[in-house]
């Protein structure tokens, strides 16, 4: 009976700390509402849906680190990051979704932020919702992207980013083939790297790694998202209300959120948290169904798979976990990067007419992104199909030579993001491929301790 007394009187002191602690900052929040006004909302699911954008805000950080870490030129006033990251109601999942800052979106009638013009429904690229109309609009197309209700918004900025890896002690990153990318700065060797403030903020906005893009880069967003989560929930930080108080001040120090998102949801947040681990998340991006989908005045964009998303949101509204999807046909060979975000420019390297259009229709029905304009190569004697690359876009080359067995890869310097197909007398099929972190599920799954260094 001492014993459960003596317990008991921990415990209360503990979560008496912690209230404390969290109400004392919970005035240093920036307060926005983004659900001003909002009518004909989604029916509210089961869980809950917090809405977490980057912004730019490099206005903000100092000109050494701007120098240090690339971060020149003028601030975009766009989200760079979207996800949806939903709380199961139990507390014991978190399951997150990117949405790629270049889809097709649909906007709803709206008064512009900037010019306080009256606009109808047009097309834009999500991203640009935040631009136009700020985090209400931003939400209002979300949510009707996705008919998921969302019940709080996250805002973070650069600056909170770095700060809140810096009092973490770092995040624990692994790549088994180096990164580099001249736009951001970032230069990692292949291995397992401790990444702090500035450099976690290149990995995560690397998007020039190779020929991935913006889809590559949300998912290292997810996989440096999954080992700070690992970080926070194995480091003890979750128990410690002195040390859970200096994380969520320098989270919340420059971070914006709904008004509705106070102590009380932080505590939430916190106890569930502590039951967490890596393989309590999840993680996908929407489905895409086109690439490269032309609009006039908006340039290329992402157009969804409509038909895989609405089953995604589905999930999330019906509070189920997406990695209970298994797909029923056999696996294609997996590789690095997804076909759906290689470019090809396929030639026909020999006499036989019509081979060129024959590979250029196969790679398209696997996915590639191929010109449709298949063309004659210089050389028509070609025994061994080819697979010409810029050496940048190594690992793109290398999941369509793996499309192609026996191809031969050949790198050109300066040949830029399209690959190029030279068809010789030894082709006979396409193989199916697919990416290799989209193994688990129709959506592409992974569980966080899938991604982070084991």
């Amino acid at each position: 009976m001492r014993a459960v007394t003596t317990l008991s009187v921990v415990v209360l002191a503990s979560a008496g700390i912690g209230h404390a602690v969290v109400t004392s900052l919970d005035a240093d929040i920036a307060r926005v509402d983004p659900f001003k006004d909002m009518k004909n909302r989604p029916a509210a699911g089961h869980g809950m849906n917090v809405l977490l954008v980057g912004t730019d805000g490099r206005d903000r950080i100092t000109e050494q680190e701007r120098r240090r870490y690339h971060l020149g030129g003028a601030p975009c006033h766009c989200t760079d990051t979207i996800m949806i990251v939903h709380i199961s109601e139990d507390r014991e999942r978190a399951s997150v979704v990117s949405l790629p800052r270049d889809s097709y979106a649909m906007t709803p009638p709206h008064v512009d932020e900037t010019t306080g013009r009256r606009h109808n429904g047009h097309p834009i690229k999500i991203n640009a919702a935040y631009a136009e109309g700020g985090p209400n609009l931003t939400v209002q197309t979300v949510e009707d992207m996705t008919h998921v209700k969302i019940d709080h918004y996250l805002e973070v900025d650069f600056t909170s980013f770095m700060k809140t890896v810096d009092v973490l002690g770092g995040v624990k990153i692994c790549t088994a083939e180096p990164l580099k990318d001249t736009y951001t700065g970032l230069n990692l060797p292949a291995g397992t790297h401790t990444l702090m403030g500035g450099q976690a903020l290149q990995y995560v906005r690397a998007r020039h790694v190779d020929g991935a893009s913006d889809l590559g880069r949300m998912k290292r967003q997810q996989r440096f998202l999954a080992a700070l989560i690992d970080r926070a929930t194995s480091s003890g930080i979750l128990l410690n209300p002195m040390k859970f108080r200096d994380v969520t001040r320098a989270v919340l120090g420059s971070v914006r959120a709904d008004k509705g998102f106070g102590t009380d949801e932080l505590l939430d947040l916190g106890r569930a948290m502590r039951n967490f681990s890596p393989s309590s998340s999840e993680f996908t991006t929407v489905p895409i169904g086109q690439m490269g989908y032309v609009v006039k005045g908006i340039g290329s964009t992402l157009k969804w798979d409509t038909a895989k998303a609405d089953r995604l949101f589905q999930d999330l509204r019906d509070d189920k976990p997406l990695t209970v999807h298994r797909p029923a046909a056999p696996q294609p060979v997996r590789v690095d990067v997804a076909p759906q975000q290689i470019r090809v420019q396929v030639e026909n390297g020999t006499a036989t007419a019509g081979l060129g259009k024959r590979v250029d229709t196969a790679l398209a029905a696997t996915g590639f992104r191929t010109t449709h304009a298949p063309a004659n190569a210089t050389d028509r004697t070609v025994r061994r199909t080819v697979v010409e690359y810029d050496p940048r876009w190594d690992r793109s080359a290398r999941s369509l030579a793996a499309a192609l067995p026996g191809s031969e890869l050949r790198a050109v310097k300066g040949l830029g993001p399209t690959l190029k197909v030279i068809a010789g007398a030894d082709f006979k099929d396409v193989r199916k491929v697919r990416a290799e972190d989209a193994t688990q599920g129709e959506f592409g799954v992974v569980t966080g301790d899938q991604v982070v260094c084991s």
